[in-house]
């Protein structure tokens, strides 16, 4: 008896043993694969936020924020603006990744999160039909009048995105959306006032000049796709020069436009200006162009916050 007892518990203890060695195996797979969805969960997060061109889309959507407290929105109102411009560029360029999908596994784009395989193209389209979605109630918040010329803008733009990109008026989708951003901000003010014609001209040249200071890293590339927009027909010398020009107007109109005498800061912005966007010249195919369009644009907000604020 003593002796068949003695079996009996160890074979309890045997099984009691493997039944906590397959707990144990079976919790550290749980882990695993815990850890693993989070890592894939991060990664396509990641890739996401890369995929809706985070540089231009944050610019803008300061610029906005920043015209619509010179303007005179009190922080709801500030909040509003930002957070419809933010949805609308967040839709965009989740749209112009998703649509580009294919001519950017032609070339070889492994920067891009969609060809590098970190996100998913339905994860992307459907980030921008949701941020567009969100775009509408929150722009319409800022004013019936105002969310509607907001949204003509976005309109614009995916439609760069889906048709225009690959034609002659390539660029107007962007002079457009880019000139009605100062009317979303000043239609939603009480009585709903139009911007002063040279503050829209400004930001319609700067619109503009960014569509062709963008598009010159990737004019090969473009043609051997079958996208020829304004910049891929012009050549990227002929475009950068025409960028510069843009620019310039840009700052021109701003510096020129509002009544009274031009401030030591309007005339040194367009010196600047001029010496920054010759120099980028030089360098046509490179980011550095669009890069100087950012930063020019950036010293422009600087100069608008004075001519505007109440």
């Amino acid at each position: 008896m003593p002796e068949r007892t003695t079996q009996i518990a160890d074979s309890a203890d045997s099984a009691d043993s493997a039944a906590s060695a397959a707990s144990a195996a079976s919790a550290g797979g749980a882990d695993r694969a815990g850890s693993g969805a989070l890592a894939r969960a991060g990664r396509a997060l990641a890739g996401l936020s890369a995929a809706c061109h985070p540089l231009p889309a944050a610019a803008v959507t300061l610029f906005s924020a920043v015209l619509a407290v010179a303007a005179g929105h009190g922080p709801p109102g500030v909040a509003l603006v930002a957070g419809a411009v933010a949805a609308g560029q967040l839709s965009v360029g989740w749209c112009n990744d998703r649509t580009d999908l294919r001519r950017d596994l032609a070339t070889g784009r492994r920067d891009k999160p969609l060809v590098a395989g970190t996100v998913s193209p339905a994860a992307v389209a459907w980030a921008a039909a949701l941020a567009l979605l969100l775009c509408v109630p929150l722009s319409l918040a800022v004013g019936a009048f105002a969310g509607a010329v907001h949204l003509v803008g976005v309109t614009a733009a995916w439609g760069y995105n889906l048709r225009l990109k690959r034609t002659v008026v390539s660029w107007a989708p962007y002079a457009l959306a880019f000139g009605l951003l100062p009317a979303f901000v000043t239609l939603g003010l009480p009585g709903a006032p139009w911007p002063p014609p040279w503050l829209m001209a400004a930001a319609a040249l700067l619109g503009a000049g960014a569509h062709f200071a963008n598009v010159l890293p990737d004019i090969d590339d473009d043609l051997a796709t079958g996208v020829a927009g304004l910049p891929q027909r012009l050549g990227a010398r002929r475009s950068a020069a025409l960028a510069g020009l843009l620019v310039l107007g840009s700052a021109a109109a701003l510096v020129a436009g509002p009544p009274g005498r031009v401030t030591a800061y309007g005339w040194a912005l367009l010196c600047a200006t001029a010496t920054a966007l010759l120099l980028a010249s030089r360098r046509p195919a490179g980011r550095l162009p669009f890069r100087t369009v950012m930063a020019v644009a950036g010293a422009d907000v600087i100069l608008l916050v004075a001519e505007l604020r109440p």
